[in-house]
């Protein structure tokens, strides 16, 4: 699809997302581990496990959709190779057709091992939310000399270890740019412009069912939970 067609992707967590986002043509649907906030109520990605990655990947899996549908392995699920076949392994198993993992050189044998095995591989570089307690916040990446090297080779070895596609968080646009350009595997944007080969957002974000927290980037096409509330009160009133 790269210099094609431009990628569209949204996450999902259930059935009636997943069925949703395909009806209406996604190219990539992810289970990410930004359910722990959006569904879970945790305060950011760390605490999802294994087994809620299996659980709501299986469901969207239910909805058997078109589009490509992709899962995270979460927080400590990929520290070694062994264990990284293994929880990408379970991911399949539950459903996904391919596995997504925060970091590129930093976790080269584990994504070598996961390619190996001969699971598709979506890599993710920028800023990686399963960091945050190092990190302190959330942050634009590759604003130095520095970062924007390693942003670039990081993004290399993905294209050369075969991961299918790359997601740039938080990476400063003329860097994310740069990037698209240099690597032959299609750069999907979170946050770091609109140069990327595709964009992917929390799907609640994007229709506004999580409306107490919000990105900065995100521009919302409609605010769902405020229809909703209308809907619930006027329900209340009239019984």
């Amino acid at each position: 699809m790269k210099g094609r067609k431009r990628i569209a992707a949204l996450t999902a967590y259930d059935y009636p997302t997943a069925r949703l986002l395909s009806e209406a043509g996604l190219d990539i649907i992810l289970v990410g581990d930004s359910l722990g906030m959006v569904v879970l109520g945790y305060p950011d990605t760390t605490s999802v496990t294994m087994a809620d990655m299996e659980h709501h990947t299986r469901a969207a899996a239910r909805a058997m959709p078109r589009s490509l549908l992709a899962a995270d392995l979460p927080s400590g699920s990929y520290n070694t190779p062994e264990a990284a076949v293994a929880n990408a392994t379970r991911l399949i198993a539950a459903g996904a057709e391919a596995v997504k993992a925060e970091g590129g050189l930093a976790i080269a044998e584990q994504i070598k091992a996961i390619r190996t095995a001969g699971i598709p591989f979506l890599g993710h570089i920028g800023m990686l939310p399963q960091t945050i307690h190092q990190e302190k916040r959330y942050r634009i990446k590759g604003r130095s000399q520095e970062e924007k090297q390693a942003l670039i080779a990081d993004a290399q070895f993905l294209a050369d270890v075969g991961a299918f596609a790359v997601v740039l968080e938080l990476v400063d646009p003329p860097v994310a740019d740069e990037i698209t350009k240099r690597i032959p595997i299609p750069t999907i944007g979170i946050g770091s412009g609109q140069d990327c080969d595709g964009q992917i957002l929390v799907f609640n974000d994007l229709v506004g069912t999580f409306p107490w927290f919000r990105p900065r980037f995100v521009k919302p096409r409609m605010e769902a939970f405020a229809l909703m509330r209308e809907a619930i009160m006027a329900w209340r009133a009239s019984i």
